[in-house]
């Protein structure tokens, strides 16, 4: 298991993931399934059936889910985006697009597609169970898994239309706001306004039910809007940030003096005569004017002191195709996208197939302490 979950295939280029959260709403589903919906629906059915049951609608429940995120995914795929995974948790699913659609009809319809999806797939799955509902045996079963299916990709679907920012609804409000108005950044806080009114609405009607003594519903609900609160906050503070890099460059900030080090060095030599003398955390390992990978500190903090004299750059690098680069003319919202995927405090700068310097995370919080010590 990864940091960021389970890895379970990849289409289209798109890495699907489980997160450990998703284990935890497959189990509660499935039970509430078996030992609650299909009983009370369903008192003729044994437990076993039940339990199977139950397990299957739960499949093919994340199925659709995946189904609702993997439409977002293929048009944005479409609309010339990269999209680097699609992650189902706790609260459903979410498509990592490495970057803001770039004109507002193309957000439309990246967000627009989610929804629609669900609701089309719950359209088919009602009238699945309209022409199974009076069946026994196993269509019996296919009609009963239907209903409940249908009954969850509609509500999925029009919960995902609600129009508070990042809910698909609130994406389809920013997308209007922005073609009308021209301005992304006051778009994206409108609909991240809408966003924290939708979520403090889900609180409030949460601890209603606290108080009426479901608590079940009212835990839910008050989660539902906690996450979209953090979520809402969350990503006008990215569009923020994103101002704030946009148009400077890697070559502005890039460390040009970073010292590489051959595949055969070793870890004592690293640390001895470059991290502890003249402060250096990140280490090029070069083979000749060819990057092989990067020595980070944690890497080296990752090997044992008796074994440092032996493990060379070449054994504790993080090989060149898991790096990632940039080029010197690239701004910094793609250096800093970079360094979120692949999860690395440094971006080697690359022209010409060679490395011509690094940025590091502690210079990107530099310059942007920098940026607003001067306002912005």
């Amino acid at each position: 298991m990864g940091e960021k979950g389970v890895t379970f295939g990849r289409i289209c280029g798109i890495t699907l993931r489980l997160s450990p959260s998703w284990f935890v709403i497959f189990a509660l589903v499935t039970w509430a399934l078996a030992r609650g919906w299909f009983p009370n629906s369903y008192p003729e059915w044994s437990l076993s059936a039940g339990i199977i049951t139950g397990v299957i609608t739960s499949l093919l429940f994340f199925v659709s889910v995946l189904a609702h995120e993997l439409m977002h995914s293929l048009v944005a795929l479409r609309k010339g985006l990269k999209v680097r995974a699609i992650t189902l948790f706790i609260f459903g699913g979410v498509s990592e697009i490495a970057e803001e659609p770039k004109e507002p009809g193309d957000e439309f319809y990246i967000a627009i597609a989610g929804p629609l999806t669900s609701l089309a797939l719950g359209g088919l799955l009602f009238g699945m169970w309209f022409a199974l509902r009076d069946a026994v045996g196993a269509a019996g079963y296919v009609a009963a898994v239907s209903y409940w299916l249908g009954l969850i990709n509609l509500s999925l679907g029009l919960f995902n239309l609600i129009p508070g920012f990042p809910l698909d609804g609130g994406r389809v409000l920013r997308s209007i706001l922005w073609g009308r108005s021209g301005n992304l950044r006051s778009a994206t806080r409108m609909a991240s306004i809408a966003g924290r009114v939708v979520s403090y609405i889900f609180v409030f009607i949460g601890v209603y039910y606290l108080f009426t003594g479901s608590w079940l519903n009212g835990i839910w609900l008050a989660m539902i809007g906690w996450f979209l609160h953090n979520a809402a906050v969350g990503s006008y503070r990215q569009m923020q940030l994103n101002d704030l890099l946009s148009g400077r460059r890697a070559g502005e900030i890039m460390t040009r003096d970073c010292v590489a080090v051959a595949p055969h060095t070793t870890a004592d030599q690293i640390i001895n005569d470059y991290a502890l003398t003249k402060g250096q955390q990140c280490f090029p390992v070069m083979n000749g004017e060819k990057l092989e990978g990067m020595v980070t500190f944690d890497s080296l903090r990752g090997v044992h002191r008796e074994e440092r004299r032996e493990k060379t750059a070449a054994q504790i690098m993080t090989p060149r195709e898991r790096l990632g680069s940039v080029a010197a003319s690239d701004d910094l919202v793609k250096v800093l996208s970079v360094m979120t995927e692949y999860n690395m405090p440094q971006v080697p700068v690359i022209e010409d197939d060679k490395i011509v310097g690094l940025v590091s995370r502690e210079q990107m919080l530099a310059f942007l302490d920098m940026q607003a010590k001067l306002g912005g």
